[in-house]
């Protein structure tokens, strides 16, 4: 594509910004200049290169290394997110953030420097402790309140209000209730609480995840899943749709938010969406149901994915794997609908003129290796930490490569690199790939730093990764708490147990119930709390009534997520109709249209967990669940968007709404039932196509 069609296609950078700023409250800090840019800058350098030395040369105590993680985030919170929305744009930090700044780095430095006493003192805490775990708790909420928001902020007030006040409760919620030091003393002086399980999975897999999609982006992966989604599907029916469907599933690798995901690619798919005839609604909800999935996407999915890790007690690349069929059926999903609604209005691909030079395109494939390189890393065994920091450096190596000026000496580097390493590595035993990694990026590094200006994009990359981790930092905290108070209370078995008895012991009620409670509390809260919140509360219901850990956990993750897209508060969706200039509203309930696989996927895994690859009694009957999932998606997608081969009648879609979802029933008579409409609808469209009515005429 033409730099001159390129510029018509795409929003601009101030638009994107501010779309992001009003839907994204993780984006509300603050613009700083002069010396205190500096002093920030370097904060967030050194929190980052502290995170890389504790996961590759020393380890420290579990209790200072997630105070010190803490300390980082909320220091450099306060000194980023103003107080109030109003004041993000004031360059200037306000006293009173200084004194909480100052505050949050010395509440992190409270575990080092007293951790011998704290230890020694076995479980009490003095008057000084009990000021600086109360200090540290109110400093989580509000940081919490600045970077997530106030739904998180409120929920976790409520929880400690429950905590302390569990006499008073009624019916089941009733307990003995938790004394004030205790429960100072438990919020952070174990490793329940704010120290707990959420912000140990924040300092060591998230962190470095986060700075691993830092430097993909430096090196300039993002635009390129556009040209490569272009090359794939530009020319196709509806082209642009299926371009904004294919860029988010490889853009939501990178960014783990839905609205950043929407507004990063939607700058460039949403205009060129309208420019050919897709209304402005629609064309918003394709992009924001689309980036929402991308936080299910394999190889690198939303936060919560690595919380699970813990909270489950199995491997990431076990998670990753369970993903790939939901993820891919969910992407099929949008993929059928976005089809037969281009059908159905008669909208063309792109022209031949309007697709970038395929030479162009594949000439740029290595910017993927980083993450195939990943998949093998995970897949080979290795710690999912290590694997993060061998995906950090093998950006830093890939990313050299855009500078073409200087190939041939960066290959002359890497290869002296490496012959010197197999040629040592005769002489011992210790040496390993990951050694070759680290040499050779070393020396890359260094070298960009006397010839190009690889060095600089290296460090930005460091203090974007640590910019963007301070929301999953405060949000982590604060889950601590809630998990805190369920572990104390006892509050999580309680609400499970109610939740079985008001479903009546029924599965599918239970999941209704659960997949409702799921979407209400991630309206406005990001995945990660929404994740942590669901799964100590609503998961263990589901898993009361026999159903394995990883489908319960999954159930409740997949919910949180399609909760951005879901009205009345469907932040992806708002983003993007700001974005096509389309209706709010309106966009969000197509974009849950669009979305229904992923309203039905999760009842799918749940009763049928062959579909997260978990106790395969047959790669046949595997094979069977696929293809009626499938053949189930398009009868469903051709149900609600109403037209098929042709235009539907009303009843033609009711039909095909019904045969769609017994189709995709585990069930296999009920299956074998919704074959027989699935065949019978597609000969009746053929045998009476000439009396239905006609699609619209072609557009642009």
């Amino acid at each position: 594509m033409n730099r001159k069609t390129d510029r018509r296609a795409s929003a601009s950078t101030e638009k994107q910004q501010e779309l992001i700023e009003k839907y994204d409250t993780e984006s509300h800090f603050r613009r700083l200049s002069g010396k205190m840019a500096g002093i920030v800058f370097f904060i967030l350098l050194a929190f980052s290169l502290y995170q890389l030395f504790t996961a590759t040369v020393h380890q420290f105590p579990a209790q200072v290394h997630r105070s010190v993680h803490l300390g980082f985030g909320l220091g450099l919170i306060f000194l980023l997110f103003p107080a109030s929305k109003r004041n993000r744009k004031r360059q200037r930090i306000a006293w009173y953030d200084y004194i909480l700044a100052l505050s949050g780095f010395a509440v992190g430095a409270y575990w080092p420097v007293m951790y011998g006493q704290i230890v020694s003192q076995a479980g009490q805490i003095s008057p000084v402790d009990f000021l600086v775990g109360a200090a540290a708790v109110l400093l989580v909420l509000e940081a919490t309140r600045r970077t997530v928001g106030l739904p998180l902020m409120m929920i976790a007030i409520a929880f400690l209000a429950y905590a302390y006040y569990g006499r008073l409760m009624p019916g089941f919620l009733i307990h003995r209730g938790v004394n004030l030091d205790s429960l100072v003393q438990s919020m952070f002086f174990t490793t329940e609480g704010i120290l707990g399980t959420p912000i140990a999975v924040s300092s060591t897999f998230i962190f470095l995840f986060l700075i691993f999609g830092s430097f993909l982006i430096k090196t300039g992966v993002g635009s390129y899943f556009n040209d490569l989604a272009l090359l794939i599907a530009g020319r196709r029916i509806g082209g642009p749709a299926k371009v904004a469907v294919f860029s988010s599933a490889l853009q939501g690798t990178v960014s783990g938010s839905s609205v950043a995901n929407v507004v990063t690619s939607g700058a460039f798919t949403i205009p060129m969406m309208n420019r050919l005839g897709y209304s402005k609604n629609f064309s918003g909800a394709v992009e924001a149901a689309s980036s929402t999935g991308g936080q299910i996407m394999p190889p690198i999915m939303g936060a919560a994915a690595f919380l699970m890790v813990e909270f489950i007690g199995i491997d990431y690349w076990t998670i990753a794997k369970a993903a790939i069929i939901p993820a891919l059926l969910y992407f099929l999903g949008i993929w059928i609908m976005t089809h037969f609604e281009a059908k159905r209005t008669g909208l063309r691909g792109l022209t031949r003129e309007e697709m970038p030079n395929a030479k162009d395109v594949l000439s740029k494939l290595y910017l993927l290796f980083p993450i195939v390189a990943m998949v093998f890393y995970l897949s080979s065994g290795l710690s999912v930490m290590r694997a993060a920091v061998y995906g950090i450096l093998t950006c830093v190596l890939i990313g050299l490569l855009r500078k073409e000026k200087y190939r041939p000496l960066y290959a002359i580097v890497f290869g002296a690199v490496f012959v010197l390493y197999l040629a040592y590595s005769g002489f011992s035993e210790n040496l390993s790939i990951g050694t070759a990694l680290i040499v050779a990026a070393l020396a890359a590094v260094i070298t960009s730093y006397f010839f190009e200006d690889n060095f600089k994009d290296t460090i930005e990359a460091l203090v974007d990764g640590a910019r963007t981790a301070l929301s999953v930092v405060s949000a982590t905290a604060a889950a601590g708490i809630i998990v805190a108070v369920v572990t104390k209370t006892g509050l999580g078995l309680k609400l499970a147990n109610g939740l079985v008895d008001l479903a009546d012991e029924r599965l599918l009620l239970t999941l209704f119930f659960t997949m409702i409670a799921s979407i209400i509390l991630g309206m406005g809260s990001p995945t990660t709390a929404n994740y942590i919140i669901t799964s100590t509360i609503a998961a263990p219901a589901i898993i009361l009534l026999g159903v394995n850990d990883l489908p319960a956990h999954m159930f409740v993750f997949y919910f949180g997520i399609v909760a951005d897209i879901t009205p009345p508060v469907a932040l992806a969706a708002f983003a993007a109709a700001g974005m096509s200039g389309g209706r709010p509203l309106a966009t969000g309930i197509i974009s849950t249209k669009l979305a229904i696989a992923a309203f039905i996927i999760p009842y799918m895994f749940v009763l049928e967990p062959q579909l997260l690859l978990m106790d395969i009694d047959s790669y046949l009957a595997l094979a069977w669940i696929l293809v009626t999932a499938v053949a189930g998606m398009i009868a469903v997608g051709a149900g609600l968007i109403g037209f098929w081969y042709r235009r539907l009648y009303w009843f033609e879609r009711v039909i095909a709404v019904a045969g769609g979802i017994a189709l995709i029933h585990p069930n296999g008579l009920i299956s074998l039932v919704g074959a027989v409409v699935f065949v019978l609808l597609i000969v009746v469209q053929f045998l009476i196509k000439r009396t239905a009515p006609q699609p619209e005429q072609a557009r642009g």
